[in-house]
């Protein structure tokens, strides 16, 4: 996350911690629904997001949220597990003095970093307090993993740390200070990007070892700009639309010959799944709930860059650390599974399918 952002997962959870003191079950909930309802007061949950959640007493965790005044249907905890419920938060419906005031965008990566968090393997299986404490610790962390226990953590929280050290959340736990463990820095509330270190005035620079060269991956031809213009004047209005949208995005900042190739190319064959079964086997184990989150990735990019991500920027943005066939793998099962779908042939289209869909997990607006 941004700094921004960071700093809003913060007040989130500051928000939450006051309204339930002393319930880490309600407050967990809580933190999950706040960040959807964030905009407009309302929220969509699944009896599925309910159940992941772990919690000891559902039923009595919602009563404490309608002690609140928020609204939560009945079909959250009767209804069937995968059909969204919309619940209502008040207090998150006001225009003036907003809790947890905030544009579209950073309310999705927000919202995507909680679900991604709770779902990380060190806290897997682990009661709500642990996720909770977790979830105040990465995001008060700084870009070098350290931090200080915020002041409002709630006092269950405190008592379950050691299990977080425990668990390899935490490289170190002394006092008032920690410091996540390198495996999980992606979730330290900030980013920052250090510069790489100057030679000193007047000094010679390093000698390099000499090294073989190395192969590229993969190099776009060179582009044609007639070509590529051609291209674009016979295509179909709505697919010229989306190519340009895709060479003009200025978050992607993409070679305007990589855009141009992906459009123009046949799109590369799926790698044989004997091949990558052991690997890709491997992956899925280590990435549980990877379809839910991988559709909700897809509709926070598209939010934020007017059109989906392709099959290396998904990847990439989830963490999930792969080479190129076996992300091509991975996102074909994504596909076949129904949790995305996209306009095949044409490239960055990903977004949620059928599957997610039916558990809420859809696109703001139509695309």
């Amino acid at each position: 996350m941004t700094r921004a952002q960071a700093q809003l997962a913060c007040r989130l959870l500051s928000y939450v911690a006051a309204l339930l003191p002393s319930d880490p079950d309600a407050q967990l909930l809580a933190v999950v629904v706040a960040i959807r309802a964030a905009r407009g007061g309302n929220g969509n949950l699944t009896g599925q997001d309910l159940r992941s959640l772990r919690l000891t007493d559902p039923a009595e965790t919602v009563a404490a949220l309608r002690g609140l005044g928020w609204q939560v249907p009945d079909q959250l905890i009767d209804g069937a597990p995968e059909l969204p419920v919309a619940v209502t938060v008040p207090a998150l419906a006001v225009e003036a003095d907003h809790p947890l005031l905030c544009g579209k965008n950073p309310r999705s990566r927000v919202s995507g970093w909680t679900t991604r968090m709770l779902a990380a393997k060190p806290l897997r299986k682990s009661s709500p307090t642990v996720r909770l404490a977790a979830l105040f610790l990465a995001a008060h962390a700084s870009s070098t993993l350290d931090g200080t226990l915020p002041s409002d953590l709630p006092a269950a929280c405190r008592a379950v740390l050691p299990e977080l050290v425990e668990r390899s959340f935490l490289a170190e736990l002394s006092g008032d200070r920690y410091r996540l463990d390198a495996a999980v820095r992606h979730f330290a509330g900030a980013t920052l990007v250090l510069p790489a270190p100057r030679s000193p005035a007047g000094s010679s620079p390093p000698r390099l070892k000499q090294v073989q060269p190395v192969r590229a991956h993969w190099t776009p031809p060179p582009l044609d700009p007639e070509l590529w213009a051609q291209w674009k004047a016979e295509a179909r209005p709505g697919l010229r639309r989306h190519a340009e949208t895709v060479e003009r995005c200025a978050i992607c900042a993409l070679p305007a010959d990589h855009v141009a190739s992906a459009f123009m190319s046949d799109p590369g064959s799926i790698p044989s799944a004997s091949h990558l079964s052991v690997r890709y086997r491997e992956w899925k184990v280590n990435h549980p709930g990877h379809g839910i989150q991988a559709a909700r990735f897809t509709v926070d990019f598209r939010a934020e860059h007017g059109h989906g991500p392709s099959y290396g920027q998904l990847c990439a943005g989830l963490r999930w650390g792969t080479f190129r066939t076996l992300r091509t793998l991975i996102v074909s099962r994504l596909l076949a599974d129904e949790w995305l779908t996209d306009t095949s042939p044409v490239p960055w289209t990903l977004r949620p399918g059928d599957a997610a869909q039916a558990q809420g997990v859809v696109l703001s607006t139509p695309q």
